[in-house]
């Protein structure tokens, strides 16, 4: 058991165990920690289990391990190890691989906010009250490219790998991370009204059909810089820098330990 130093380790210590041989990472912390080992475990054949842990896991819940760590573990010795394709942005900031979503503008925007000492204390209320801070704000559109091809105007883009949304709320529902490409979600809106629709649609689960949201697949996303303000990006709950950005699809580039469960509902 080697224990992170704070925030931007977890990678080094994962590519340091590749190096000196381990044929298993475990890895026990949130979507961020996750994301980290993640970075560091890419494109090795050595495979990855999780135990969850941190203010989220929504990498945990969506392949069916819970937020229990206990119940996680016992899951965890019947588990298949499977071999995913994952994200990877480039940005304003260093390259960085995600197993489950970037997020850009109105979400980015919420994360890039927060305090981290808010987080700690009040875990995921801190993203509703961080949320619910920016309704007198207006939020700058963007235009985003699918494959290359046709273009799109919208104030929140969601590239994602999996279906559940902070790990309470399904929004991309058919994403999957045995999947060769993402679910895109876009939303438009210039101000907060817009988004008051589109909460009561995802907690009533009915966002598909819903004016302002549309729902696409792609392997490559180019979102370009609105030059009005700076418009931010998260990747799977961390800051990850600004437009303009390229996200594209790494094809099997992680090997995930999975229950048996949830491959054969996604078969």
């Amino acid at each position: 058991m080697v224990p992170t130093h704070g925030p931007g380790t977890a990678g080094e210590i994962a590519r340091q165990a590749v190096h000196d041989g381990a044929e298993l990472i475990l890895a026990a912390g949130g979507d961020g920690t996750l994301n980290e080992v993640c970075n560091g475990l890419a494109n090795s054949p050595v495979p990855l289990g999780i135990l969850p842990a941190g203010t989220a896991n929504v990498l945990a819940t969506e392949i069916g391990l819970g937020n229990d760590l206990e119940r996680a573990a016992r899951l965890l010795s019947k588990s298949v190890g499977c071999r995913i394709s994952i994200g990877r942005l480039v940005s304003s900031s260093s390259p960085r691989n995600f197993l489950c979503m970037a997020g850009i503008g109105f979400d980015a925007q919420i994360v890039y906010d927060l305090t981290g000492g808010l987080k700690d204390r009040l875990g995921k209320a801190a993203y509703w009250i961080g949320g619910f801070s920016h309704a007198l704000r207006r939020f700058p559109e963007f235009e985003i490219e699918i494959d290359g091809g046709s273009r799109s105007l919208c104030s929140f883009a969601l590239v994602s790998r999996v279906r559940n949304y902070g790990g309470d709320f399904e929004i991309a529902r058919n994403a999957g991370l045995q999947e060769d490409c993402f679910e895109v979600v876009l939303f438009r809106g210039k101000n907060s009204l817009p988004y008051l629709k589109y909460l009561c649609g995802m907690i009533a689960g009915r966002l598909a059909g819903m004016r302002g949201v549309s729902f696409l697949r792609a392997r490559q996303v180019r979102v370009f810089d609105p030059s009005e303000r700076r418009v931010h990006i998260q990747v799977d709950g961390e800051y990850a820098g600004c437009l303009p950005a390229s996200i594209s699809l790494a094809p099997k580039a992680l090997t995930l330990l999975m229950p048996p469960d949830y491959l054969s509902r996604r078969m």
